[in-house]
């Protein structure tokens, strides 16, 4: 029996999302384009979290900064504590520059293709494509995970990941088209989050079961096939909280590059080796000489490459003797106007 035609698979496809797309603040009913500011804002944040996740930050960043003028004349620190839980705060320093780009050069006007998106800070080619896809309806094939899983199962591919990603990406292309090609690409999202889910898919319900090789081999759910994870390496780090006398703690911010960049912390030795640092080596990296006095308890952080062992020495010290320690002064009431990642929220608790 031949294959459904791919016509057929996004006509199918197309009437389903017409009656079940779901209800997400940055989009717009099916069959209206919807702002590229808010496509655009949604799919930066949207990037390693979940939408559910995502609402209340969308909600907060589009009232306060409701176009993409507005986000760029914000500084990078209100844009830093903003984001604070999200995660991965590369994304925020990049959203804040292509702001500052696209309401610079280019008149406050999202690029509508995909190759010039791809210009923009920040946006690589699945943001790209889907940008151009559900703002401007250009006929990209956007592969988010959700797109990833459907597409594996109704073409059967059997490859472990992520070596499939290249075949599911030039299958996933052969759905690209002009016509509502936005909704088409949010249909596919919509279907892998609500029916075609990672452990037990809904046949019953989907609307292009009859093309599916994986449901006709008899086990979608164990597609895309993924390889094994490799543990994380474990790193150790002590912190150091520093006291005044009238309750403000040093802080220090983090380089502008690299992981946590532009964060507020407080101190600590490097994040290096998974052992403890030696008692010298905890000495040289404290803030200032002072009689440091160890907390019981640990803390514990997982980041994508590496699990962070912390725990926290406390000193308290008198204002007259802190010349020229690097850092600056805040007291913990006012910790939350600070852009402090979830992390050193965690090895702060240990404070209290």
């Amino acid at each position: 029996m031949p294959r459904p035609s791919v016509k057929s698979i996004r006509d199918e496809l197309l009437v389903w999302y017409d009656g079940h797309a779901r209800t997400l603040p940055w989009r717009s009913p099916p069959g209206e384009l919807a702002d590229p500011y808010a496509v655009w804002l949604s799919e930066i944040m949207l990037q390693q979290t979940t939408v559910v996740t995502v609402g209340p930050y969308f909600g907060n960043f589009m009232a306060r900064w409701p176009t993409v003028e507005a986000l760029a004349a914000a500084s990078l620190d209100d844009v830093l504590v903003a984001w604070q839980g999200l995660g991965y705060y590369a994304r925020a320093r990049n959203l804040h520059k292509c702001a500052v780009v696209v309401a610079t050069e280019y008149g406050g006007r999202f690029p509508d293709t995909e190759e010039g998106l791809l210009k923009l800070p920040g946006i690589g080619p699945y943001t790209a494509a889907a940008i151009a896809s559900i703002a401007f309806d250009r006929p990209c094939a956007p592969v988010d995970g959700n797109i990833e899983r459907v597409t594996a199962r109704l073409h059967d591919i059997r490859t472990p990941m992520p070596d499939a990603k290249p075949l599911i990406r030039e299958k996933a292309a052969l759905y690209a088209d002009a016509h509502r090609a936005g909704d088409f690409a949010q249909a596919m999202m919509d279907l892998g989050a609500t029916v075609c889910t990672p452990g037990a898919p809904a046949c019953g319900r989907c609307p292009i079961s009859f093309a599916c090789e994986a449901k006709k081999a008899g086990d979608p759910a164990k597609l895309p096939v993924r390889a094994a994870k490799k543990a994380r390496p474990e790193r150790a780090a002590v912190f150091f909280w520093l006291q005044r006398e009238d309750g403000a703690v040093l802080l220090r911010k983090r380089p502008e590059r690299g992981l946590l960049g532009g964060m507020t912390e407080l101190p600590s030795t490097p994040w290096e080796g998974a052992e403890w640092p030696s008692p010298d080596e905890v000495a040289a990296a404290a803030p200032v000489k002072a009689t440091w006095l160890p907390i019981e308890n640990e803390a514990e952080h997982v980041f994508t490459h590496f699990r962070l062992k912390m725990r926290l020495h406390r000193a308290d010290v008198k204002a007259a003797k802190l010349k020229g320690v690097d850092g600056f002064w805040v007291h913990p009431r006012d910790f939350a106007d600070h852009a402090l990642p979830t992390v050193m929220k965690k090895v702060m608790k240990l404070a209290r």
